[in-house]
């Protein structure tokens, strides 16, 4: 039975990009009384289904499962291969390494498009201050938000695209970073 509600809840997940609230699991489930949506989620939790932030909010994980890692594939000359079952990878492990401090983000525009970051891909970024030299972030420059290539040398800090027909920034009145990109995900 837990199955079936965690499935339920992932689905809503799926569709509103959002977790369900107390009130939204009682509609999915049917249970009447929010104690009951208490002791679920606390189920889910032990099962890893779920998490909690630090503010108690839940959060997903592990929503997509398991997905088994067959072998390699040459985007070379081709090769023969064959499908060998080397292991076992959780995709919210692999792409997120800090669950209380990362989001997605969708992207707009082509400015890392020679990085291979499209429109309409989605990022993971983890929040963060600070970043190194080389890292893609997402960073307030002067009250408008981008994402680049972050740049340092000589005490000077710039953004770097990762497109020709676009020109580094350099911040004149305030600069500050929000995240660094961890990740990219397009669906095809």
């Amino acid at each position: 039975m837990k199955d079936e509600y965690a499935k339920k809840i992932t689905a809503f997940y799926k569709k509103h990009r959002r977790m369900p609230g107390y009130k939204e699991i009682m509609a999915l489930v049917g249970f009447k009384s929010k104690n009951a949506v208490y002791k679920l989620i606390n189920k889910l939790v032990e099962s890893g289904i779920v998490e909690k932030d630090s503010q108690g909010k839940l959060i997903p994980k592990n929503m997509f499962g398991q997905v088994p890692v067959l072998g390699l594939v040459e985007a070379g000359i081709p090769s023969l291969a064959e499908a060998d079952l080397l292991d076992m990878l959780s995709l919210d492990d692999f792409l997120i390494e800090d669950q209380d401090n990362t989001y997605l983000l969708e992207v707009k525009g082509d400015s890392m498009i020679e990085e291979g970051i499209r429109e309409g891909d989605m990022v993971v970024a983890e929040k963060s201050e600070h970043a190194r030299d080389g890292e893609i972030v997402i960073a307030e420059v002067d009250g408008g938000w981008t994402m680049k290539f972050y740049r340092v040398s000589g005490g000077e800090v710039w953004l770097e695209p990762a497109n020709k027909n676009y020109k580094p920034i350099y911040p004149k009145e305030s600069f500050r970073i929000a995240a660094v990109v961890k990740g990219v995900v397009r669906k095809y």
